[in-house]
């Protein structure tokens, strides 16, 4: 054992040296492991979205944000289902056969959804990307058929929708609404974006 005496200041000046170096050493790599996390931003751009439909009531409409589009979710009542029937002949794409926009499997149907009273749409006009108007109430209306049906109204160049999002014969749409990729985490859970499990 050495009978050298400590310097007790000294001891004090390295330990209180190194904690500091250690907390700096820290605080320089924080910021740059953080780095390597998608920002804010990209997670906005991409990330799928979940939403809780579970207090919404039939004829009910609520938009959420994905990838910087809205995103339609429609609760639809029966009279709305029904009314995909009277459409039918008037609309250019019934079956969504056009290809601008892939329409998952899933959504190749009359209601064109997973669940036939849940429409997931983006609400974009595909004529030139305005927003259109929800025009759920039947009959005549100004710039609307006598016979409408309920549905979305482009007040920019007149094009219509269905319920369902499909573009009615002879308006300046060329298509139907896009579906975004989706799936049902839950019976009232919906993640917008992913469709996996679909």
């Amino acid at each position: 054992m050495s009978d050298t005496p400590v310097d007790t200041s000294k001891r004090t000046w390295l330990i209180a040296s190194t904690c500091a170096g250690a907390v700096g050493g820290a605080a320089v790599a924080v910021p740059f492991i953080s780095t390597f996390q998608p920002s804010e931003r990209a997670k906005a751009a991409g990330a799928a979205v979940e939403v809780d439909i579970s207090a919404m009531k039939p004829g009910e409409k609520m938009t959420v944000e994905w990838r910087g589009k809205p995103v339609w979710i429609v609760k639809r009542t029966p009279e709305q289902l029904e009314s995909l029937n009277k459409t039918e002949s008037q609309l250019a794409d019934p079956t969504s056969e056009r290809k601008t926009y892939p329409i998952p499997a899933y959504a190749r149907n009359q209601h064109r959804s997973i669940k036939p009273e849940i429409l997931v749409t983006v609400g974009i006009c595909t004529h030139l990307g305005c927003s259109p108007s929800d025009k759920f109430q039947t009959g005549a209306q100004p710039s609307l058929p006598d016979d409408w049906q309920g549905g979305f109204f482009c007040p920019c160049h007149g094009s219509t929708f269905d319920i369902a999002g499909r573009v009615f014969k002879n308006k300046p749409a060329p298509d139907n609404l896009e579906i975004p990729p989706h799936m049902y985490l839950t019976d009232t859970k919906l993640l917008i974006g992913e469709d996996k499990k679909a």
